[in-house]
């Protein structure tokens, strides 16, 4: 195998493939990165669970493939100068790589002993602009359960409907929801959970870009597709929490409040609550505003924030870092507060039309006084 390419783009390759590299595993070629030259140059990295294929642009002289130490290999590419690299690999695995005065000998293994990748090719995928796959994942990733008790909330459930695609996250104590319309009906009903780690190393690979993202569901597996990358993560098996049966709705209370006003607030006085000395921001929405204290410890902080509308005086108290992510993730400028009273969840909901999303948080009880 002998191969030619530019060193950035093999670095970027290496960085992007090897996110998916067992650090430490028992099967010592899932420590290297499987390297193919054939029309171009892929570069896999595989743990058993998420795989990530790279394509990048190389002149290759002899075809052939290999599995190269992904640490070592990695930590050589980075140093080199910049400029053309080339990497010639001989019938007894012997590395000799190549770039202006730089040279190294190193050794690689037989690609016959690298796992087979999951077959995900033959169901229908549906495409996706890039910039709105990633918004989806950023928008609810933060909601996922870390509870290894009920692995089905570890992860994102998409569900895939003729007009529509929509992210789904919950932990117990919240719910992010967000959804994407097509311009074109996507003649598709499914439904299936991703995990948390798989989807974040998809959020990394996206680009803000309206090119297409497409994803293929197959049995167990889901494989993702953008630009030169390709990656395939296994699915989550079990029950879905009925997330539409847990969102209150006809909330008696609508206040609307400008996110970044609310965010600053949140975080001022979310300032002297951490994770030694917790306490929920205790909340009294009234006429046109919204009072918000934290008391620990440490000391107390208080704080107003105007709102449109009239809270009626109801009290109630949330977890500080909850809230303040959930007003992180909503785009545009305003949000809809929907309350029902002191013991029922707080629902965020767009203003504006061109949006669609809902954040649920559960309320912490509050002291009285």
């Amino acid at each position: 195998m002998r191969f030619t390419c530019e060193k950035n783009t093999l670095v970027m390759g290496l960085n992007i493939a090897g996110r998916t590299v067992a650090a430490k595993s028992s099967l010592s070629v899932l420590e290297g990165i499987l390297c193919r030259a054939g029309s171009g140059l892929s570069l896999t990295g595989y743990n058993m669970e998420t795989a990530i294929t790279y394509l990048i642009d190389a002149e290759v002289s002899e075809t052939g493939e290999c599995i190269l130490p992904a640490r070592l290999f990695g930590d050589i590419i980075r140093r080199l100068p910049e400029g053309p690299v080339t990497v010639v690999v001989d019938d007894n695995y012997k590395v000799s790589i190549r770039a202006g005065y730089a040279s190294f000998s190193i050794s690689a293994e037989s690609a016959d002993d690298y796992p087979v990748l999951p077959d995900v090719t033959e169901g229908k995928s549906i495409r996706i602009p890039q910039k709105a796959l990633k918004e989806m994942i950023s928008g609810t990733i933060f909601a996922v359960s870390e509870n290894q008790g009920r692995p089905i909330h570890t992860g994102v459930k998409f569900e895939v409907e003729n007009d529509r695609i929509s992210a789904i996250a919950v932990d117990g104590f919240r719910l992010a929801r967000r959804t994407y319309h097509p311009e074109e009906p996507l003649q598709r009903n499914v439904s299936f959970v991703v995990p948390a780690a798989g989807l974040k190393e998809v959020e990394k690979i996206l680009q803000d870009s309206d090119e297409n993202a497409a994803f293929t569901l197959g049995s167990k597996h889901i494989l993702f597709q953008f630009g030169p990358a390709t990656l395939i993560c296994r699915l989550l098996e079990g029950e879905f929490l009925d997330w539409r049966r847990v969102v209150p709705t006809n909330c008696p209370i609508r206040l609307v409040a400008s996110v970044s006003d609310l965010a600053s607030s949140i975080e001022r006085v979310g300032l002297i609550v951490s994770e030694k000395y917790k306490s929920p921001v205790r909340c009294v929405f009234s006429d046109q505003q919204v009072l918000m204290r934290t008391n620990t410890t440490i000391g107390v902080a208080e704080d107003r924030c105007s709102l449109a509308g009239n809270g009626k005086e109801l009290e109630i108290g949330f977890n500080v870092h909850y809230f303040s992510d959930a007003l992180k993730a909503i785009p545009g400028e305003e949000v809809v507060l929907e309350l029902t009273n002191g013991l029922s969840p707080i629902v965020m909901t767009p203003v504006d039309d061109k949006y669609d999303f809902s954040y649920m948080i559960l309320p912490v009880r509050i002291k009285n006084g």
